[in-house]
C-alpha cells in the first residue's frame, strides 16, 4: 500500500493570487515548492501525495496541474472552481479530463455566510462533481458542522472530506460542543477526514496529549477507513516540524491493527482521491 500524505501545499509568492498570505506570517511568507518537501517525504517514507489548492483562483489550479505533471509523485490535484459561477459545471468538466486533478475545494472557513454551502446555486456544480467523479474537500470550522449536517444529507452519493478535523478549537480545549457535532456527521454521512491541522488549532508548543482526545475522538467515530493522514505542510510550520507531526500520528494511532494503519496512511486517501487510477497501485 501506498504511504500518502493527503495534504499539503505549494505557493509561490510572485503569482501574486494568495491574497490570505502576507508578512505577518513570518514563516510561511515565501515560496514553498517541490524541492522544499521532497527530503521531507523521503525522511517520512511518504510514496506520494495530494497537493491542495491555497488560492482561490482558476490559475492557481493549472499552476498545481502543471506540477503534478512533472511530478509522479504528486498524485492528485484539490483545485478550486468558482462553484457559483453560471459555466461552473462546464469548467468542472474540462478540468476532470486531467488525470491528476482529483477534487476541488472552495475556502468554505473564508466565506462571511456560515450558510453558504446550502444555497441553491451550488446544485450544478457539485452534481458536475459527483458526474466527473471528483470529490470535494472541505474546509470547515465547528462553526460550520450543524450546516454540514444538512449539506450532507443533500448529496449522499458526494465523495466529500472534512479538512483538518474541522479545526476544533484546541487551544481553549472547546471539545464537547464539536464532537457531539462530529459524532453526528460521521453517523449520517459518508463523509471522510483528515488528521491533519489539529497542532495549528492548538497552543504554542503543543505536544501530543493535548491533540490526542480530538484525533482518537476522529478516529472513533469515522473508522480508520474513512479517515486519512495529512501534513497540512507548509502551514503546520506555525507549529511544528513535519517529521514531528508524522511521529506524533504514528504514536497516536500505534495500537491499531496494521490494516487501520495502513487506510490511515494511504489506503482511505487511495479509495478515495485515486479511483481514476487505482488500477495502477
Amino acid at each position: 500500500m501506498l504511504r500518502i500524505d493527503a495534504h499539503h501545499h505549494f505557493w509561490k509568492l510572485s503569482r501574486g493570487d494568495y491574497s490570505w498570505l502576507t508578512s505577518d506570517l513570518n514563516v510561511l511568507y515565501r515560496d514553498f515548492l517541490v524541492s522544499d518537501i521532497q527530503p521531507l517525504l523521503t525522511q517520512a517514507k511518504m510514496d506520494g501525495t495530494i497537493l491542495v489548492q491555497a488560492a482561490d483562483t482558476i490559475e492557481e489550479t493549472h499552476f498545481m496541474l502543471e506540477l503534478a505533471a512533472e511530478h509522479d509523485w504528486i498524485l492528485g490535484v484539490v483545485g478550486w472552481v468558482d462553484m457559483e459561477a453560471a459555466n461552473a459545471p462546464e469548467v468542472i468538466r474540462e478540468l476532470s479530463q486531467n488525470p491528476k486533478l482529483v477534487g476541488i475545494r472552495p475556502m468554505i472557513q473564508d466565506i462571511e455566510n456560515d450558510e453558504w454551502m446550502l444555497q441553491d446555486n451550488l446544485r450544478p456544480a457539485i452534481q458536475a462533481l459527483i458526474d466527473n467523479n471528483l470529490t470535494l474537500d472541505l474546509l470547515v470550522q465547528p462553526r460550520h458542522l450543524p450546516h454540514l449536517k444538512t449539506f450532507l444529507s443533500r448529496y449522499p452519493d458526494l465523495r466529500a472530506v472534512i479538512d483538518h478535523g474541522a479545526k476544533p478549537d484546541i487551544r481553549n480545549k472547546a471539545i464537547e460542543t464539536w464532537s457531539q457535532h462530529v459524532g453526528d456527521i460521521a453517523r449520517t454521512s459518508n463523509v471522510c477526514c483528515k488528521l491533519s491541522g489539529l497542532l495549528t488549532e492548538a497552543s504554542e508548543n503543543a505536544e501530543i496529549e493535548d491533540i490526542a482526545p480530538y484525533a482518537f475522538h476522529i478516529l472513533k467515530c469515522f473508522g480508520p477507513e474513512r479517515v486519512m493522514f495529512g501534513s497540512d505542510w507548509p502551514v503546520l510550520l506555525l507549529a511544528n516540524t513535519y517529521q514531528n507531526w508524522v511521529d506524533m500520528v504514528e504514536q497516536l494511532t500505534a495500537d491499531l491493527p496494521q490494516a487501520d494503519w495502513e487506510a490511515i496512511f494511504g489506503g482511505t486517501a487511495a479509495k478515495f482521491y485515486l479511483t481514476k487510477t487505482m488500477e495502477t497501485l
